[in-house]
């Protein structure tokens, strides 16, 4: 399937590199259309997402407390819904993506936070799920993150469960992002499981 103009005018837009404030009103933007586009873009991420976190749970799922960072519209969400997921909270940088996910009745909390340049807010246990791109455009936003999960680990406040490289991501909407001379872009998916709080010492 050819993908349209303005689909590749939009993915383009929001994968350039501008600065955050930029991107997060791109994001705004593109809610309305985000889920019609990434199903035409073939975006795998969700289930695949789903999918390292239902393998991950040593629990039953529907006691499972889950993060999902960067939410979007709650795609990740509907995926879990699926698998048995019950105890869903969710952060986003886009106020208009929230919205979206807020409309799903999905999640028990949404809140608005950007990872890195602001603290994770999330529950006190459970688990961390993340997915990211790692086409040429978004390599410096990959290296980035990667230290803001590398820093919570060191911090003793996140465990990394997995990091698990994935092909066939999504379409690539040019060959200058696409992976290895295919039609498609690969990309990234994190799990971390919260580090239980120390007990505070009566003394």
């Amino acid at each position: 399937m050819l993908l349209s103009p303005g689909l590749r005018e939009r993915v383009s837009a929001v994968h350039g590199g501008a600065a955050l404030s930029e991107r997060l009103r791109l994001y705004d933007g593109w809610a309305a259309r985000y889920e019609q586009d990434v199903a035409a873009l073939e975006y795998r991420a969700p289930h695949l997402a789903a999918a390292s976190l239902a393998f991950a749970f040593p629990a039953p799922p529907a006691e499972a407390l889950v993060l999902d960072v960067a939410c979007g519209t709650g795609l990740v969400a509907q995926e879990l819904q699926g698998r048995g997921f019950r105890q869903l909270h969710g952060v986003d940088g886009s106020a208009a993506m929230l919205e979206r996910a807020r409309g799903t009745g999905l999640y028990q909390e949404l809140r608005r936070c950007v990872l890195g340049p602001e603290p994770l807010p999330g529950p006190a246990g459970g688990f961390l799920c993340l997915t990211t791109r790692s086409s040429v455009s978004n390599l410096p936003y990959k290296a980035e993150l990667q230290r803001v999960l590398d820093s919570l680990e060191q911090q003793g406040a996140w465990e990394k469960v997995l990091a698990q490289e994935v092909d066939q991501w999504e379409r690539a909407t040019s060959k200058e992002e696409s992976t290895q001379g295919t039609d498609y872009i690969s990309g990234v998916i994190y799990v971390y499981q919260k580090c239980p709080v120390p007990p505070v010492e009566e003394g």
